[in-house]
């Protein structure tokens, strides 16, 4: 695996993952997931919600920030240990959110990292949190 080694992170790395969310996406996460709550599938019944339309799972847009860390920082190699989330806003279809990663902290005896994680649409935070990650070591 090619992403980074511990020695290679700092506490300020960021990066940042975009997508735009299509109604084939919240589709197929309902499939996969399991959850076929109608706000997310089901048009008529969502006009009757708060948001009048129907919305994305809000782990959806979580899963997003596994992409970042996964793929970009720390990258391929790095085990998920733990995530706090906070939902400030729904994401609906056509929405392009961008998750970001920002490295806060770095723990070198334990080889971890904890990121502040957000997901944000035309710049508005929809959900916020934080990550703790297992990171690959040089030694």
């Amino acid at each position: 695996m090619d992403g980074m080694r511990f020695e290679d992170l700092s506490v300020g790395q960021k990066a940042r993952f975009s997508k735009t969310i299509t109604e084939a996406d919240i589709l197929l996460f309902a499939a996969v997931s399991g959850d076929t709550n109608p706000v997310h599938i089901d048009a008529e019944a969502a006009k009757a919600t708060a948001f009048g339309e129907r919305i994305a799972h809000g782990m959806l847009s979580a899963s997003l920030i596994s992409t970042v860390l996964g793929t970009r920082l720390p990258g391929p190699g790095t085990i998920y240990l733990g995530q706090t989330l906070k939902f400030r806003a729904p994401v609906r279809i056509g929405d392009t959110v961008t998750a970001t990663a920002e490295v806060t902290a770095l723990d070198p005896a334990r080889k971890r990292a904890t990121l502040a994680t957000v997901c944000t649409v035309a710049g508005k935070t929809v959900l916020e949190g934080e990550a703790t990650v297992m990171v690959q070591s040089k030694g």
